[in-house]
C-alpha cells in the first residue's frame, strides 16, 4: 500500500509541529476572507495642510529626522522647495517631535507624503520613498503643472 506524503513517518513522531500546521491553515482559511475586504483597514482621514501657506499646491512630508528613507528623503524635499519656490510650498514635519501631528494626518508609515491642491484638498498621499522625478511626474498626472523658479540673471554691462 502506497502512503501519502503527508502521513509518513516524520509526520508522525512530529505531532507538534503537525498540530501547528493544522491551526496556521484555519486560521488562513477562517481569517483570510475578512483581511482582505475593503474597509478592513481604516483609511486615513483626509486632512488639510498646515494653514500658514495658502493658494498654492502642497507637498507635506510627514517623516522622522532619524528614519532612513527620511533621511533620503530630505535632500528631495530641499531641492523641491527651492527649485518650485512659488510654485509650490513643500513642508516636512517630523513625528517623532510632534507626536500629534501622525494622528491628525492619519500617518501609517513614514515617511507618507500628502498632495494638495491649491485649494487645500487632499489629492494623493504616498508612503515610502519617493524620488524627485516621481512626486514631479505624480503632480503632472493630478494635472498640476509646476514651473520651476527660472534662476537670476545676471545682470548686463
Amino acid at each position: 500500500m502506497r502512503r501519502l506524503p503527508l502521513l509518513n513517518d516524520q509526520w508522525l513522531t512530529k505531532p507538534k509541529t503537525v498540530l501547528e500546521v493544522i491551526v496556521l491553515l484555519l486560521m488562513i482559511v477562517l481569517t483570510g476572507p475578512l483581511g482582505c475586504q475593503k474597509g478592513s483597514v481604516p483609511e486615513p482621514p483626509k486632512s488639510s495642510p498646515p494653514a500658514d501657506v495658502a493658494g498654492l499646491p502642497r507637498l507635506l512630508d510627514l517623516g522622522a529626522g532619524k528614519c532612513i528613507p527620511c533621511k533620503m528623503m530630505a535632500p528631495i524635499l530641499e531641492e523641491l522647495k527651492t527649485e518650485y519656490a512659488g510654485a509650490m510650498v513643500v513642508v516636512f514635519i517630523d513625528v517623532w517631535q510632534d507626536k500629534d501631528a501622525g494622528q491628525k494626518y492619519g500617518i501609517q508609515s513614514i515617511p507618507t507624503q500628502i498632495f494638495y491642491d491649491a485649494s487645500g484638498k487632499e489629492l494623493f498621499r504616498h508612503e515610502g520613498f519617493f524620488a524627485k522625478e516621481e512626486i514631479l511626474a505624480k503632480w503632472k498626472e493630478l494635472g498640476i503643472t509646476l514651473q520651476p523658479k527660472k534662476p537670476a540673471q545676471p545682470e548686463k554691462t
